[in-house]
């Protein structure tokens, strides 16, 4: 029986590879076949990944690229394609959040969110698309976040960017289904990361913790099921729809 998730000769674009999400991501799919380019402004991190991968047998490229420049976006899709051959998987993982009350957010608060979170997605999607329309098939995977759907206070151009780009997937879906391209998007839930470990042991963080109907944080790992299968051929019939991977947050 072959498996579903075999992603042998595929190509897979992980941006913000450098650290928690997207670094698990770009190891699961170089471990389930992939050639994983890995997209980061930190170079250092990207290559050291790079170097775990091939050291486990995989093979990944190490690219710099910077999701608030179009121009920096094309010229790393342009390297990793040169170095591995045409993209087939995107996953628009690059990503940030700036805590403040809505009343004390700055222009350059928001546009940094923003353009990180939704203008960077639309223009590394745009990037790889029109690729994969010639070829006639491909994946992109959008990070959301459950966020997106149920907002909380003193995030609130999170909350805007992650909405913004649950439409954005459902748009790019709709556009693109009949070339064979489909678009889709992974809302997590409260993930344990090293950048937000220590919060998640504070009694604020406990008390989210609670709040979460399975009564413990996502680990990275807990992502793997929902990104190999929108990865993969097993959901070829699936495009512009959010797979929500939370422990039952949205639901409780």
């Amino acid at each position: 029986m072959s498996d579903s998730n075999d992603l042998t000769g595929k190509v897979a674009l992980v941006t913000g590879a450098s650290q928690g999400l997207g670094r698990q991501f770009s190891l699961t799919l170089a471990k389930h076949g992939a050639k994983v380019a890995l997209a980061a402004r930190q170079m250092g991190k990207i290559e050291s990944l790079q170097a775990e991968i091939e050291a486990a047998g995989g093979t990944a490229f190490s690219v710099a690229m910077d999701v608030m420049d179009s121009a920096s976006i094309n010229a790393g899709v342009t390297a990793s394609e040169q170095a591995l051959g045409p993209v087939d998987i995107l996953v628009n993982n690059a990503g940030l959040a700036i805590n403040k009350l809505f009343l004390d957010v700055t222009e350059e608060d928001y546009d940094t969110v923003l353009g990180t979170n939704l203008k960077g997605v639309f223009f590394c999607a745009q990037a790889v698309a029109k690729g994969m329309v010639e070829r006639g098939s491909g994946s992109i995977i959008n990070i959301s976040s459950v966020l997106g759907s149920r907002p909380i206070g003193t995030l609130t151009t999170y909350c805007a960017s992650k909405g913004g780009l649950n439409q954005l997937t459902a748009a790019m879906g709709l556009e693109l289904a009949r070339s064979g391209v489909r678009v889709n998007a992974i809302a997590p839930g409260y993930i344990e990361t090293p950048m937000n470990r220590d919060f998640f042991q504070s009694p604020a963080g406990q008390s989210l913790v609670k709040s979460v109907p399975a009564r413990r944080l996502g680990q990275v790992k807990d992502l793997d099921g929902a990104l190999l299968l929108l990865a993969s051929d097993a959901s070829t019939f699936m495009t512009g729809t959010v797979v929500t991977v939370d422990g039952g947050f949205v639901i409780r």
